[in-house]
């Protein structure tokens, strides 16, 4: 099978299932979400299933009540670390805000633990856009979202810069509107030449940035049009910068409910949803369309005035991806907002509830369509949400000639891109 035709398959292990009321749903123990072996336990299983990387997500912050749900509490780094010295393929990917660290600091931690891996890291780049972060990190006056991506922008060129640098004694002289960075790290080159590059974001400024540096997308598409769409927006942005088409892997976030059946599948979204409060989904779709939605008729369409373009992007607290994914799909489908609350599941991505064909027949449709090289999977609990997909859903992913039977690449690069060392980058002035 050629490179080409492999779907890309990650494994995003958010706390113990991106369903909120998971950890009363897991056989894992409630607080297993601080314990590095099980992160490690569903890195084997992950790799049991020949699948590309673990991703790890991360939010500087508490999102959830504890009450509600019990948060990831571990660093992202750390925890990899454990998971690249108990695996031998799998890749492993981490979630780094650029908002809320230092570049040379955060180059040399990454870098090393992508020596450690043997070339298996991946750094996912966001700029972070919870003001409550910025509270635990003393900001008074949280950085609006353009001051974010420009300092998101040096900051990847500032680390690349490093990378590239290290070992070779020539040093990086950087000096820009944010940093001014004069010296190397104390490093050599990883066996990949330096970790891969995800950017997760669906504003403008993260699509171009994603365009110019990134060798996967992390997206939120909800409907095909839209993952269509957006897969060419990057692909085009990646030719405008002078690099190939396939050099970024386009992947949504893909959340599994899965069953024997289709009716076993609703029967266990069902449970699921009735562990969680009240108005819980109501309550997030609010945060994602920017206004508080419980006064409104739950069996009427989402009103007009909802759906419009946000009147100043710059100052809009949520996400700008997320808020256009939901939109389009409530749109496209002329929804009520029971139905969207439905839709959106509380995490702002695609939901396929259903039997393992049902899951691989929505992979293959949109890898074919040209929507995705790939997804982030997102089971809805650990780790039989995981266990059903490597056993059930992966077996018709190879019958049908989509995925991979075992490892044959050595680094994550290799696996993503097909080549042994990195491409060079159009990085940006004062770099």
């Amino acid at each position: 099978m050629s490179h080409a035709r492999h779907v890309v398959l990650n494994v995003n292990v958010l706390n113990l299932g991106i369903h909120t009321g998971s950890w009363q749903r897991s056989s894992e123990p409630p607080t297993a979400f601080a314990d590095p072996n099980y992160y490690v336990r569903m890195a084997r299983l992950a790799e049991r299933g020949a699948l590309d990387a673990l991703f790890l997500a991360d939010g500087p912050a508490l999102r959830d009540h504890p009450a509600l749900r019990p948060s990831q509490a571990l660093e992202p780094s750390v925890i990899l670390a454990s998971v690249a010295a108990e695996t031998e393929h799998l890749g492993v990917i981490g979630t780094l805000s650029s908002t809320f660290n230092d570049p040379v600091e955060l180059a040399a931690r990454l870098l090393s633990l992508d020596i450690l891996s043997g070339g298996r890291f991946a750094w996912n780049v966001v700029t972070t856009y919870s003001p409550a972060a910025g509270g635990n990190f003393g900001l008074a006056d949280y950085p609006d979202r353009s001051t974010r991506y420009r300092r998101a922008a040096e900051f990847v060129d500032v680390v690349l810069a490093l990378w590239r640098d290290a070992g070779t004694g020539r040093g990086v002289d950087h000096r820009g509107e944010f940093f001014t960075v004069v010296g190397s790290l104390a490093l050599g080159p990883s066996p990949q030449g330096h970790p891969l590059l995800v950017q997760a974001g669906g504003s403008p400024q993260g699509r171009d940035l994603a365009g110019r540096v990134a060798d996967a997308v992390f997206s939120a598409e909800l409907d095909l049009g839209a993952g269509i769409e957006h897969y060419r927006y990057v692909k085009d942005a990646a030719q405008a910068h002078g690099r190939g088409r396939a050099d970024v892997k386009i992947l949504p976030g893909l959340i599994t409910t899965i069953g024997s059946s289709r009716a076993e599948a609703e029967r266990r979204y069902d449970e699921q949803n009735a562990l969680l409060p009240e108005n819980h989904d109501l309550e997030r779709l609010s945060q994602v369309l920017g206004e508080d939605l419980a006064a409104l008729p739950l069996d009427e369409p989402v009103p007009d005035r909802l759906l419009g373009d946000v009147a100043d992007p710059a100052k809009f607290a949520a996400s700008l991806g997320f808020r256009e994914s939901v939109v389009r799909l409530i749109e496209s489908g002329g929804l009520t907002l029971r139905q969207a609350v439905r839709e959106f599941s509380g995490a702002g991505h695609r939901v396929v509830v259903g039997s393992p064909v049902d899951v691989a027949d929505t992979i293959e449709r949109w890898f074919l369509a040209g929507a995705a090289d790939g997804f982030n999977l997102m089971p809805d609990v650990f780790p039989d949400g995981l266990e059903v997909f490597v056993d059930e859903v992966v077996p018709i992913l190879r019958a049908r000639g989509l995925f991979r039977t075992h490892y044959a690449e050595s680094t994550l690069r290799e696996r993503f891109t097909g080549t042994a060392t990195p491409t060079e980058r159009r990085v940006l002035a004062g770099t």
